[in-house]
């Protein structure tokens, strides 16, 4: 039997900068929001905008990226795959389910905001470049 491919790729913006935690382990992880944008003319040729918010996480040194550079309103690419987890709510006892995309790659494509300073060897140039494949994410 062939095995399938869960891999994602998003264009947008960031909703806010991360929430980020760490685990009994001491691996960091940072959840934010990328928001993307498609734009089209509905049948009665009215122009239409529809966002779609995605829930992002993002593992070890890729955390510490997305912790360190990643704005309200930050461009990016992401790549990385699709990862639903389900739990039992305490109140209702209902299935709840949060669908996330678990980034591997981010690459920032619009300049740090002005005034904007994450330290002495964090320069624009270092920003505008900074790409991460992490493939030491623990699953």
């Amino acid at each position: 039997m062939a095995q399938g491919e869960n891999k994602v790729i998003l264009v947008g913006y960031a909703g806010g900068p991360a929430e980020v935690k760490s685990t009994q382990g001491g691996t960091l992880i940072a959840n934010f929001q990328l928001a993307t944008s498609e734009k089209y003319t509905d049948r009665n040729n009215n122009k239409v905008e529809k966002t779609e918010w995605h829930n992002i996480a993002a593992f070890a040194r890729t955390a510490e990226i997305v912790r360190d550079y990643v704005a309200k309103g930050s461009l990016l690419y992401l790549e990385g795959k699709l990862e639903t987890s389900s739990w039992d709510d305490k109140e209702s006892g209902k299935k709840m389910y949060k669908t996330q995309v678990v980034i591997r790659h981010i690459n920032f494509l619009s300049p740090r905001p002005a005034g904007e300073s994450h330290g002495a060897a964090a320069d624009q140039a270092d920003y505008a470049e900074q790409a991460v494949d992490d493939s030491s994410i623990p699953f």
